[in-house]
């Protein structure tokens, strides 16, 4: 049985990305690179709206593929992950690799930095000696000349066998003659002659001797010289790859299997052990990308890295990386806390200024006074409230977090909290995930596909609540608002604000460490894993990216998401208010019973079952406790937060409660959305279940021992 075309591309296309059968003319294209390189920004640029999203079968690995039509030609460009090497070390580089290989894409675009060259080169060597059908396309050539970087694209081509195009993906028109030389790739046009890595003697005799009996005997897409020197590497990925798309077991082979072992004897003899063959292979493959940045590249001036090793020198010190991370830090949450205060206001103000237009027009329909309440008490003004309160913090966090991440600093928060995640026996890629949860606490265990380890990626999955998403965010500010700096006027008040704020959020980080630590010392023992982290180069933000992902991306998705679940949450509240037993409505009756335990943690009844109501989302906890607290279960209109306060302090709430209310906000069960989001990621009830109580554990015990401490010492 041969490798054959019939047993890959098309059929296998359609099965795993789920994509409607394709035409024969159709024309699929894969799109490959580093990470960090402008690869999105391209496909976003080709395809435009015309794209769809998913995640590889049985990978928790994302996919993306869209189409966009040239000179009559259809062409499915998919999006392969980033990665920086077809090694299969990870799950990105062998579903990167598995593509190009059993997927048979008419040509393969490696996207390369054009700042990061000679390191970028080693991917693009390698898949080419997996298929010749490669168009390399050099982007970011206007950061180059930014930094007084020369690279001469025909020489390069030369060197590589293959057409190189430069690019600029911001710049839509610079993308005109890389589709232009895609369609002649595809159209056998431009006839593809790649370079071939050569090693050293020992390596290319055994490769010819496995290569001369696979050529004998198979024929198909598979390169047989590639093949036949991941055959004597005992790649067992590729085999298993080759054994689930080609349903054909390589090592069942015996003649070549021979030959295969006689190969590796001859190289256990020359010294050569499997580990120094792999090490043989790219150091190769790095000698040979140095080789050729040297043949292409031209430098203005060596020193173009010198701003960003100068800030580098800062922000990822010992000395100085954590405190100016805390900093940003600090500022963020401050321009977001001074910001949103008077626009929150006009919001609520003009939302109940509607309430009263939705009154008369009730009012005109003749509805029934229960129908009223109902609408306008238990769901408008629940909605109003979320909305209020909500969207001004989400629409200035959200684009003020999206502007570090364009400028290149998350990875440095990673690679400065790296050390303390290795002596959390966690890995240091925790720390972007973490990042993530800012936004969503779903995002965060989204995110944690980047950490390859299994064991790993479970702590991160499970500790990622202890990070307090943005729907936790107003109920953390409006309390520190009114119970720590009400009495200060004046700036000094969001001053303090920030840095209560900011405490916070410490804290969440080093329980972060310490259940991680915990964990990988009981449930999840072992020694935390290696990883590669690359620094970008600092860019200049891209201020209409940073409102598209922030405003439309994040913000509305997440506002959205919860007026979907605020609206049923107020009725149910509305419901339980205005629904009597016994002389007592079904509210207070399920206060009353949760009011005991709620006491030993520094709460009460109606605050506990808030947060238990408030588990389709965060966002709802605040609304649910006013509307508790309220005689017949609906909103007011609380034109200040000192009203609030009033509300609450007259419902038996002490400065105790305030910070039993923020710790177990910060630390308590993660909301719907998110248990769905671990269920689909972990494909298992156990570890959702386990990441449901970790957390909730952890702030019932926290609560309880600084109350029962606070009682003792009789400080309230």
């Amino acid at each position: 049985m041969g490798l054959t075309n019939s047993s890959t591309g098309r059929s296998i296309l359609e099965k795993e990305l789920r994509i409607d059968k394709l035409k024969s003319t159709d024309k699929i294209i894969a799109l490959g690179g580093n990470p960090n390189v402008g690869k999105s920004t391209i496909f976003n640029n080709l395809t435009g709206l015309n794209q769809h999203t998913g995640n590889w079968p049985g990978k928790t690995v994302t996919n993306a593929h869209g189409e966009y039509f040239y000179k009559d030609t259809k062409f499915i460009l998919v999006d392969i992950p980033g990665t920086y090497s077809l090694m299969s070390n990870s799950v990105e580089e062998e579903v990167a690799r598995d593509f190009i290989c059993f997927g048979n894409p008419d040509t393969t675009v490696i996207v390369l930095d054009a700042t990061c060259l000679e390191r970028n080169l080693n991917l693009a060597l390698q898949t080419l000696e997996i298929t010749s059908n490669v168009v390399v396309c050099v982007n970011l050539m206007d950061e180059a000349k930014r930094k007084g970087i020369s690279i001469n694209l025909k020489k390069l081509s030369k060197e590589l066998g293959v057409p190189v195009i430069g690019t600029s993906a911001v710049n839509k028109k610079s993308l005109d003659e890389l589709i232009d030389t895609i369609y002649n790739v595809t159209s056998n046009n431009n006839i593809c002659t790649p370079i071939n890595i050569i090693y050293e003697n020992q390596i290319e005799k055994s490769i010819s001797e496995v290569e001369e009996i696979i050529k004998l005997k198979f024929r198909g897409n598979l390169p047989p010289r590639w093949l036949a020197l991941k055959l004597i590497d005992g790649n067992e990925s590729l085999l298993a790859s080759i054994k689930k798309y080609l349903n054909f077991n390589l090592t069942e082979e015996d003649e070549l299997m021979k030959k295969v072992y006689e190969v590796r004897t001859f190289l256990n003899d020359e010294g050569i052990t499997s580990e120094v063959l792999r090490d043989k292979i790219v150091s190769e493959l790095v000698k040979t990308s140095e080789k050729i940045s040297n043949k292409v590249l031209t430098f203005e001036n060596r020193s173009f890295s010198n701003i960003d090793r100068k800030i580098d020198k800062y922000l990822t010190s010992k000395k100085f990386g954590i405190p100016i991370m805390l900093l940003l830090l600090a500022i963020i949450f401050w321009i977001t806390i001074s910001g949103a205060n008077i626009p929150s206001e006009l919001l609520a103000k003009g939302l109940f200024e509607i309430q009263n237009k939705l009154t008369d027009f009730l009012n005109w329909l003749g509805t029934p006074l229960w129908v009223h309440s109902l609408l306008i008490d238990g769901i408008y003004k629940t909605l109003a409230w979320v909305i209020s309160v909500m969207l001004p913090p989400m629409a200035i966090f959200f684009p003020l977090f999206t502007l570090l991440e364009d400028l290149g600093y998350l990875p440095r928060i990673a690679f400065n909290l790296d050390n303390y995640f290795k002596k959390a026996c966690a890995c240091g890629k925790q720390a972007l995930t973490m990042c993530m949860g800012f936004g969503c606490n779903a995002a965060g265990i989204v995110g944690c596909r980047i950490i390859d380890s299994p064991r790993e990626r479970l702590i991160a999955i499970i500790t990622n609540n202890f990070v307090p998403c943005n729907g936790r965010f107003p109920t953390l500010i409006a309390i520190i608002s009114m119970f720590f700096t009400g009495i200060i006027v004046g700036p000094f008040k969001s001053v303090v604000s920030t840095l209560i704020l900011t405490g916070v959020i410490v804290l969440g980080v080093l329980m972060t460490l310490i259940i991680s630590k915990i964990l990988s010392k009981t449930i999840l023992k072992g020694i935390p894993s290696t990883f590669t982290l690359e620094l970008p180069p600092y860019r200049k933000p891209q201020i209409g990216k940073i409102i598209i992902r922030s405003i439309f991306d994040r913000t509305l998705f997440v506002l959205g998401r919860a007026m979907i679940v605020a609206a049923p949450a107020g009725l149910v509240i509305w419901l339980m208010s205005n629904i009597h037993i016994d002389n007592l409505s079904i509210l207070t009756h399920c206060a009353n019973f949760l009011n005991p335990f709620a006491t030993l943690i520094g709460l009460d009844g109606y605050i506990l079952m808030a947060f238990i109501l408030g588990f389709p989302a965060n966002e709802i906890v605040i609304p649910i406790i006013i509307m508790s607290y309220m005689s017949k279960g609906s909103l007011v209109e609380l034109d200040s937060l000192e009203q609030l306060k009033n509300l609450l302090v007259s419902n038996g709430w002490t400065w105790l409660t305030a910070v039993c209310v923020m710790l177990f906000s910060l630390m308590h069960w993660p909301c719907a959305t998110t248990c769905l989001t671990i269920r689909k990621e972990t494909q298992s009830l156990k570890w959702t279940l386990i990441s449901f109580l970790v957390p909730t554990i952890t702030g019932i015990v926290i609560c309880f021992s600084l109350t029962t401490i606070v009682r003792l010492l009789n400080l309230i």
